[in-house]
């Protein structure tokens, strides 16, 4: 286990600007001038549609109002700016993950999550039931905690910051989880989990489903704190952004030669498979003692609000893993996801439904 000096620190979620189109990571202007795959290579028709009796995905995490206000620019310290325009929708990652998953996975999408018993509460229960294909049954109200949420500054281009409340998201789970989500964990194709609840009640999950065999992702998102070693010995794919890769590590990631470093420190902590979201340079995946995985973004016609891509792409690639696809075509399918997000304002209400995502693989194909 690592020592407390090897823990890994992770900045703020949703703290870093926009980019072109993105699976959610520090953008980088430039350009969309990216190809889906070589010349050579094709689509495999097994993803064309979902696997028949695919375990369910269940999500553990946060559930948040986000209230957006749209302007021109951030204010200055001291300074009042008028916003164009204002509204309240439903996020946090853990529901972003789940309805992307419930939109795009064949078996049911399960979301284990605190809210409070108040208006915000009630508006994420009926965003995710909207949403469609996601198990509400899991989702408990935390007597004397508002639900958690954020003020998402949404500026022209698609650029966003954010702050966030935690409220239940952190304070709900004054019990942990009990036997029967333990038990739906254990039963699970995979266990995705963020950082925007408590870092013990992702051990206790990541416990049960280790135990299991059930694949663990762990998204870097959330709180600026150290990652527990404890917590890192059970995650299968870590996945961070670049800029959390660089600050959770201490080292530079400007250049792929510096994210491959990155990344083979965080195998040298344990880590076996790090899976890093490059803004506008696509994203790679590094597997311990083998080559990186490359993945090209996929061009948005039109960058609306990138809110969510990370975990549209996050949650996209676990429905393709899942399905048994290879790691490349997990990595494709999250592309397209995420390209189809930016292009929709919102978190949730941005996640698409598999048609679109086959579609658009599908037309860049032909391309």
């Amino acid at each position: 286990m690592p020592t407390l000096d090897a823990r890994l620190r992770l900045p703020l979620a949703g703290l870093s600007p926009a980019t072109t189109s993105f699976p959610g990571s520090t953008p980088k202007p430039g350009s969309l001038s990216f190809a889906l795959r070589p010349p050579s290579a094709s689509l495999s028709s097994s993803a064309s549609a979902p696997a028949a009796a695919a375990p369910p995905i269940v999500v553990v995490g946060s559930a948040n109002a986000d209230i957006y206000v749209e302007v021109d620019r951030l204010p200055l310290v001291g300074e009042t700016v008028a916003a164009r325009a204002g509204r309240s929708l439903a996020g946090g990652k853990g529901a972003n993950q789940a309805a992307c998953g419930g939109r795009l996975a064949a078996g049911p999408t399960y979301l284990v999550a605190r809210v409070g018993d108040d208006a915000n509460g009630r508006l994420l229960e009926g965003a995710l039931a909207d949403a469609g294909g996601v198990r509400l049954d899991r989702v408990a109200r935390a007597p004397g905690a508002p639900s958690g949420h954020a003020v998402v500054m949404l500026m022209p281009g698609g650029q966003n910051s954010i702050i966030i409340v935690g409220g239940a998201n952190m304070e709900g789970w004054a019990s942990g989880v009990g036997s029967d989500d333990l038990d739906l964990i254990r039963r699970a194709g995979v266990l995705l989990l963020q950082r925007e609840i408590p870092d013990w009640v992702n051990v206790q999950v990541a416990q049960a489903a280790k135990g299991a065999g059930v694949p663990v992702i762990l998204d870097a998102g959330g709180m600026d704190a150290p990652v527990p070693g404890e917590l890192l010995s059970l995650v299968d794919i870590f996945s961070p952004n670049e800029t959390e890769l660089a600050r959770l590590t201490g080292m530079p990631t400007e250049t792929f030669e510096q994210i491959s470093r990155a990344a083979g420190a965080c195998h040298k902590m344990g880590v076996k498979e790090v899976l890093v979201k490059l803004g506008s340079q696509g994203s790679a995946l590094f597997i311990e003692g083998g080559e990186p995985i490359r993945q090209p973004i996929i061009p948005a016609t039109e960058v609306v609000d990138t809110t969510g891509a990370g975990d549209t792409f996050t949650s996209a690639f676990a429905v393709a893993l899942v399905e048994g696809k290879p790691k490349e075509e997990c990595m494709r399918f999250a592309a397209a996801a995420a390209s189809l997000c930016v292009q929709v304002k919102g978190a949730i209400p941005s996640m698409p439904d598999r048609k679109s995502v086959m579609d658009l693989l599908e037309s860049v194909q032909v391309e």
